[in-house]
Order: C-alpha cells, then structure tokens, then sequence
C-alpha cells in the first residue's frame, strides 16, 4: 500500500492540492470535463462485445450441463471459473445498460438489460435504481446504506454496544463478506424486494417477475438433462464464482485506505468520485473478464461512458492514470480495512483502536 503523506500532497484526497496547486475539486471537475467526450455508445463495439461474450457463456453452461448430466461432473466444476467470468463480464454490460450508456436507445438498454438479468440472477429495474442511488451518494457519510459496503466511523463504532460492535466485525469479516455473502446476496436476497430501491409495488413486480421467469427457465433445463441435478450443478458454482469475483471488486472499488468520505456540508460530488473510488491495475485477461470495471473512478466521474470506452477514456488524460491505483498486491492490504478514522482521514482497521487513548 502507498505509505500514509500528508493531505497537501496526493491528488486523491478530500482536501489536497494536485499539479501546480490545483484542488482536488477543481482537478475532479477538470477531467469530469474532459470524460464528456467519451460517452457516446458506439454500436459496433456494443455488438461485438455482446457476441463474444453471450456466444462464449452459453457455450460453456451447454457444455458444463452435458458433463454434469452424462457423469463428468469434476469437468464442470472446472469449465465454472471461465464461465464465472464470463458471467461477471455480462453483469457489467447490464450495469451499462442500467446507466442508459450500452446502446444509444433507453428502450434497447432496458430489453437487453432485462434479458441479461435471467443470466445474472439479478433484477434489473430494482438494481438499475439502487445503483443510481448509490453513484449520487458516494463518500457521503450522511446517505450510507444504498448499494454500498456498509462502513462505520471509528465515532460510531465505539458508541456502539458490545453485541453490536460484534456483528459488525462478523459483517466486516471477509469470509461473511465476500465468500458467503455474495453469493448469498446473488442466490437468495435477490429473490425478495427488500432494500431494492424502488417503491415496494415496483420491487415486488421486478422481482416476481424475474423468478417467475428463472423457475421456467430451470424448469425448462432440468427437462433437457434429465433432471433438476444436473441443472443446479451449473448454475450454483458458476454464480457462485462470479459473484465471490464481483463481490470482491466492488469491495476494493471503495474500500480502501485512501478512500474519500464526507460529511454531508463538506461533500462534493466530483471530488467524492474521483477520490472516493479506486483505479485497480489488473492483468489485461482479467481486464477484458471484468469489462474495464476497474477504472471505476472513471466510471464514477461520468458513469454514461460505456465500459468498452473507460480504457479510451483513461488513455486520454494522463492524470487519471495516477489517481486511486491499486495493484493486485496492494488490494490485498484492503481485506483488514473496517472503519473510518475521521481524524486522519483514512479508512482503517480494527487494530488502529488500540492505538487509540480512550480504547
């Protein structure tokens, strides 16, 4: 990890100064500015990213149901993790089509992201709203709880009794997180409308109807392999695997140590994307996996580029290439990180209260 500076020098703090003394506000506004240019769809590049990854994935779960189903089940469970993959790959192109920024038409990003959503297990119209809600109150410490990792203050958290401090680091603990709770979020709370984001008569039609039509569509595959086994021997791992890797890339996207947290009189919207959401350096294979979903400081300063430009769009501006890097090694610091020291600005772990007076 970058070892802790003070807050006139980083370019990604909350109150800092970039090149030649520029705010962190303005430079935020300043490359918002410049990723205006970049967020027209483009249909030829939405198309054949559509193709090679829809063609591929239903590929691999054909192939993973007939193992599975004429007695080659370790081979399915190996085919899972590209198939993983590729389903994380199809969750991004339904986040763009959810930000109206996949395709040129509003309608055509609804139908196609409605489709996808019988691929990802996710309802798309109570999604698209929470994730709205939660790119309007990024690093607002006054509108937590929409679409994000719940995060306390070192203030909150000590305020709190014994058993509640006790749930929240069973919450925080990576393996509840991440290994359990994302697929536990995919598979199951997903088929309730609570904490959807939408009016409960929209989140019950959204969601119903989304389920309704998942048990036609298993239904319909347990017929084929000659039984629901086979089926749920595809389905499970691989959503278990894109979710254990989705879950873990929106956990770094904002949790990490030099994240950006306001209070609501001191937040900036700009300023709140730019420093409050990372730059994951990843391999160029797990790049093209996770649809550019690691220039996520791009995508928050103008969430209607489409992911198939963010690289462009990066590559335009040599300034967003410095901001919020996070390599693989570094994300890994990111597990131990739990609450929001308010004092130094800094998300920190639990071990940091020892070092506190009054603990």
């Amino acid at each position: 990890m970058t070892q802790p500076v003070q807050e006139t020098e980083p370019m990604d703090r909350a109150h800092s100064t970039g090149p030649d003394g520029v705010s962190a506000a303005a430079l935020a506004r300043d490359l918002a500015r410049h990723c205006v240019a970049y967020r027209e769809p483009v249909p030829r590049l939405a198309g054949r990213q559509l193709a090679n990854t829809v063609l591929p994935y239903l590929a691999l779960c054909a192939l993973m149901l007939w193992a599975a189903a004429n007695g080659y089940g370790p081979l399915a469970l190996v085919l899972a993790v590209p198939a993983g993959g590729l389903l994380v790959r199809l969750f991004i192109i339904q986040h763009d089509c959810g930000h109206g920024s996949f395709l040129p038409s509003r309608t055509a990003n609804d139908r196609l992201g409605r489709a996808l959503s019988l691929l990802t297990v996710t309802p798309y119209d109570s999604w698209k709203r929470a994730h709205a809600l939660h790119h309007a109150s990024t690093g607002d410490l006054s509108r937590r709880g929409t679409g994000d990792v719940l995060t306390l203050t070192v203030r909150e958290y000590l305020a709190r009794p014994r058993l509640s401090r006790l749930r929240y680091r069973l919450y925080r603990n990576p393996l509840v997180l991440i290994v359990l709770g994302s697929p536990l979020n995919f598979l199951v709370l997903q088929r309730f409308p609570s904490g959807m984001g939408l009016p409960w008569r929209a989140a019950w039609r959204d969601v119903l109807s989304l389920d309704i039509g998942l048990v036609a569509l298993v239904t319909g595959l347990a017929v084929l392999a000659g039984g629901i086994g086979p089926v749920l021997w595809v389905l499970l791992p691989v959503v278990c695997v894109a979710a254990w890797i989705g879950g873990w890339l929106f956990y770094v996207q904002h949790q990490y140590e030099e994240t950006v947290w306001e209070s609501a009189e001191t937040w900036d919207f700009h300023r709140a994307a730019l420093g409050g959401s990372s730059y994951y350096v990843l391999p160029s294979v797990l790049q093209w996996f996770t649809g550019n979903v690691g220039l996520h400081h791009v995508h928050h300063l103008n969430s209607r580029i489409p992911n198939y430009r963010l690289q462009e769009c990066l590559d335009g501006h040599e300034t967003l290439g410095r901001v919020g890097r996070l390599t693989l090694r570094d994300s890994l610091d990111c597990l131990g990180l739990a609450l929001w020291d308010e004092k130094t600005r800094r998300l920190v772990g639990f071990s940091h209260l020892r070092t506190l007076p009054a603990f």
